[in-house]
């Protein structure tokens, strides 16, 4: 300001700058008066799984950080993981946002935990609320889960309704079918509300039919409506995540480094195995399944087993110890917070359905890959170095069917063999023989003798 209008100033009555000053802030305050609430939407659709729990995760932080004024979630399912549900009922229960659930269609087993860690639920016409007793695969489908985790599940649902001031015995009603409520539910039923039983008993706070009608309860017409949904990282989580692509990424992983191991070099199946597992531990990483100890547990037991392979051939303390560490490490990446004994041993089930998936293709692939031309290359392209016992070189002819003599060389499945008095080139039938070992010619394509172990008859070129 200039000399002039500094002397002006301070020449005007020193209640008008007040005046001023009151005018510029009702001004301020009307415009942001005037401006449109925001309410973030994400929807809750399908399985609940982890990556749907990390979606709705981001939403809320999103809806935190734009200073949203609630966060509406449209739900219609019919359950999923108890643990992602509680994962996802944590974080409601743990953010300051105004959060509503709107029951469009269902909510349904882990669903119900969900709606109950809502501040507010809104329901529409035909929609259903419970039914969250916790189960469990069976032989013969989906069976009722053991009383642990019953009770954990029922507790948890109880102390979620009291939390948000909801009836915690109907909550309960929804667990156990063990738990009656005159004159809503007998014993021997589980709980399942409808839009007007949920009104009438105090589980839902308000009736709706479509997003305006929510925002009309909520008293946020005219709110500017930001809809969120899953990213492709997201999908592709949840995707990898699923039991059965899970299990698929493990099997392919240990197939490939097992068949790895018994082969020379490194190639295509050991590109697919790490691979797999990469893409296994990167996904349940990125949803907070698994961390450094998970993965140090694994690959201490890949070690352990390669020990026992390479230094000490057998199946001793070393494999023990490694297919122990192994199948720990796997499992407890497949686990996440509130998990249930039930749980845990379903973990394990899957890990080990997977493994020996993967066994039983390492020994169809390696009884019929070396018939292949590409699996012929891939098993003897690469030299035996210092394995190699020495002796003449090997003979030009091919020994007969059932000749026998003794592996001159560890044979995985490679190697050389001392037979009719020379030196040849064999390969085992799928199986580790050590040198010094009897074996017995039980086939012979071209240049290619396929061996396996027999009796001890000595080195000698005998034919039967």
């Amino acid at each position: 300001m200039s000399l002039t209008g500094r002397r002006l100033w301070a020449r005007l009555p020193r209640w008008i700058p007040c005046v001023l000053a009151l005018v510029s802030a009702l001004l301020t305050s009307r415009a942001r008066a005037g401006a449109a609430p925001i309410v973030h939407v994400a929807p809750i659709h399908g399985e609940i799984d982890a990556g749907l729990s990390a979606f709705v995760q981001r939403a809320i932080g999103a809806a935190e950080a734009a200073g949203a004024s609630a966060l509406i979630l449209p739900t219609n399912t019919l359950g999923g993981r108890v643990d992602a549900a509680i994962a996802i009922r944590d974080a409601l229960l743990a953010t300051p946002l105004r959060t509503v659930v709107f029951v469009d269609q269902r909510a349904i087993s882990a669903g119900a935990l969900i709606a109950l860690a809502a501040e507010q639920i809104v329901m529409a016409d035909g929609a259903t609320l419970g039914a969250a007793a916790p189960v469990r695969a069976g032989a013969e489908g989906a069976e009722p889960a053991g009383e642990k985790a019953t009770s954990y599940v029922r507790k948890e649902f109880r102390s979620t309704a009291e939390r948000r001031g909801r009836p915690p015995e109907l909550a309960e009603a929804m667990v156990d079918e063990d738990v009656a409520v005159e004159g809503v539910v007998g014993p021997g039923k589980l709980l399942t509300l409808t839009t007007a039983e949920a009104l009438a008993l105090g589980v839902a706070d308000a009736r709706a039919d479509g997003m305006d009608a929510v925002l009309a309860r909520l008293g946020l017409e005219g709110a500017e409506l930001r809809h969120l949904s899953p990213s492709w990282a997201e999908r592709a989580l949840r995707f990898l995540t699923t039991p059965v692509m899970s299990s698929l990424l493990l099997s392919l992983g240990m197939m490939g480094l097992l068949i790895e191991l018994r082969t020379p070099g490194f190639g295509v199946p050991g590109l697919v195995g790490a691979t797999s597992l990469v893409l296994f531990f990167w996904a349940q990483w990125l949803l907070a399944l698994v961390g450094w100890e998970e993965i140090a547990l694994a690959v201490a037991g890949v070690l352990l087993l390669a020990l026992e392979v390479f230094v000490i051939p057998g199946f001793g303390v070393a494999g023990v110890l490694g297919t122990i560490a192994l199948l720990a490490g796997l499992s407890m990446s497949l686990v996440g917070a509130g998990v249930t004994i039930e749980r845990a041993l379903e973990a394990v089930a899957q890990v080990a359905l997977s493994i020996a998936l993967a066994l039983a293709g390492v020994l169809v692939a390696l009884r019929f890959l070396p018939r292949l031309p590409f699996g012929q290359r891939l098993i003897l392209a690469t030299s035996l170095g210092a394995d190699v016992a020495g002796g003449p070189p090997a003979q030009a002819r091919g020994p007969l069917v059932r000749e026998r003599g003794v592996a001159a060389s560890p044979l995985r499945p490679a190697g050389i063999a001392h037979i009719g008095g020379a030196r040849i080139d064999v390969v085992s039938e799928a199986e580790y023989i050590a040198a010094g070992e009897a074996v017995e010619v039980i086939r012979v394509d071209g240049n290619r003798v396929v061996v396996r172990r027999t009796a001890a008859q000595g080195d000698g070129g005998m034919r039967g």
